[in-house]
C-alpha cells in the first residue's frame, strides 16, 4: 500500500516521542515504574487533566478499558456501553475476562454518541436476581464513529449514571482528537469520572496506555491488579517516556489537530469531487463513506488501506503523519471511481 488511512495505529512514532524513548534509554533506572520518567510523564498527565490522580503506563488500550471497568463492577454485575464501544465489539470479552464474568450492556445512540433516552431506560429497570444490573458506564471520548461528545452531552449521561449510583470510565483512545476538536480534557474530573484510558499510541506514542485513576479510592492493590494481569513493564521507563514527552512537547495536542485538519480535508473533498457520501458527521479525526465493495476493492489495487467498518461504511483515519498530498491523491483517485 502506497498510502495507509485503515487506522492512525499505522503511523509511526511522532518526533517528541521517539525522542522522549531515547532519552531515557540512556543509562540506569529503577524498574517497574519507579524511575523519574514514569513521575514526569504521570506529572504532565496530571497538568493536562488538572486533577490528581493514580497512574500506571499499560500496553494496550485494551487492558487499560478491561482493567478499569473491572474496577467498577463486580463480576455479578454489568457495564453500559454504546453498542458499538471498542470494548463491545474489539476486544474479544476482554472486560468479562479480566471482571471475571463482567457483562456489557449495549446501549443505542446515533452516530457512536449514547441515547440519553435509552440509558434512562435502562436505568430505570427493575434489579432482579436473572440477570446483572448495571454498575458503571463507559463513553467514548472521541467515539468509534469519530463523533465528539459535548461539555452538555457528556455531563448530562455522567450525571443520570451517578444518579444511579454507578462509575464511569471514559476511553480515551482518541481523546488527543477529542481535544483538538474544542473538547476540554481537564472537564473529565470536573463530571465526576473515576477512570480514563488515556490514548497514547494513536496519538503518535509506540505501544501505550494510561490507565488514571481520578477516584483515587479506587486505587487500592491497583499495583497487584495489573501485576496479575501482566501490565507491569519491567523497564517501565521506556513505556512512559515516550507518552511523556509526546504530552510535554505540545505534540498529543498539535499531531491530533492536524490529524483532524487532514480529516476534514479529505471530507470536503469527497462532498466536493467525489460521487459518495458521508456516513456520519466529520468531527475528529475519522471519515466514514458509503461505498459499494467494487470501489473499495478497486481503491485497495490502487494503492490506498481503508477499513470496512462494521455499520457497513468504509473508514478512513487520518494521523500526525498523514501528508495533505496522500489526502488529495486520495479524493482524485476516489473520484475516477464514481
Amino acid at each position: 500500500m502506497r498510502y495507509d488511512f485503515a487506522s492512525d495505529n499505522t503511523a509511526g512514532m511522532a518526533p517528541s516521542a521517539l525522542r522522549g524513548l531515547v532519552e531515557a534509554n540512556s543509562g540506569f533506572a529503577a524498574g517497574y515504574g519507579a524511575d523519574e520518567y514514569s513521575r514526569k510523564a504521570a506529572d504532565e498527565i496530571r497538568k493536562l487533566l488538572d486533577v490528581d490522580a493514580d497512574i500506571r503506563f499499560m500496553f494496550t488500550g485494551t487492558a487499560a478499558n478491561s482493567i478499569a471497568l473491572s474496577m467498577l463492577a463486580n463480576p455479578f454485575e454489568a457495564v453500559l456501553a454504546h453498542h458499538t464501544a471498542h470494548v463491545c465489539t474489539d476486544e474479544t470479552g476482554a472486560p468479562g475476562f479480566f471482571g471475571h464474568g463482567v457483562g456489557l450492556i449495549g446501549l443505542p445512540g446515533y452516530s457512536g454518541k449514547i441515547d440519553d433516552e435509552s440509558l434512562c431506560a435502562v436505568l430505570d429497570e427493575p434489579v432482579v436476581g436473572h440477570r446483572q444490573p448495571p454498575a458503571a458506564l463507559t463513553l467514548t471520548q472521541a467515539t468509534e464513529y469519530g463523533t465528539v461528545y459535548s461539555f452538555e452531552e457528556m455531563d448530562l449521561l455522567i450525571r443520570l449514571a451517578k444518579g444511579q449510583g454507578l462509575g464511569v470510565h471514559v476511553d480515551g483512545a482518541r481523546l488527543a482528537n477529542a481535544a483538538a476538536a474544542g473538547f476540554d480534557p481537564k472537564s473529565l474530573s470536573r463530571m465526576g469520572v473515576d477512570i480514563l484510558s488515556l490514548g497514547g499510541c494513536k496519538a503518535g506514542a509506540h505501544g501505550v496506555e494510561a490507565l488514571v485513576v481520578l477516584n483515587k479510592s479506587l486505587s487500592s492493590r491497583l499495583d497487584n491488579r495489573l501485576k496479575q494481569a501482566g501490565q507491569t513493564a519491567s523497564k517501565g521507563r521506556l513505556l512512559a517516556a515516550p507518552m511523556g514527552e509526546l504530552i510535554a512537547s505540545g505534540e498529543w495536542l498539535s499531531g491530533a489537530q492536524h490529524a483532524n485538519a487532514m480529516a476534514q480535508k479529505l471530507a470536503s473533498g469527497i462532498e466536493d469531487d467525489t460521487p459518495f457520501v458521508l456516513a456520519h458527521p466529520v468531527e475528529s479525526n475519522t471519515v466514514f463513506v458509503r461505498m459499494p465493495d467494487e470501489a473499495l476493492t478497486a481503491l485497495r489495487a490502487k494503492g490506498f488501506a481503508a477499513y470496512a467498518f462494521d455499520d457497513g461504511s468504509v473508514r478512513f483515519v487520518c494521523s500526525w503523519a498523514t501528508q495533505a498530498e496522500a489526502v488529495e491523491e486520495l479524493i482524485a483517485v476516489l473520484g475516477q471511481l464514481g
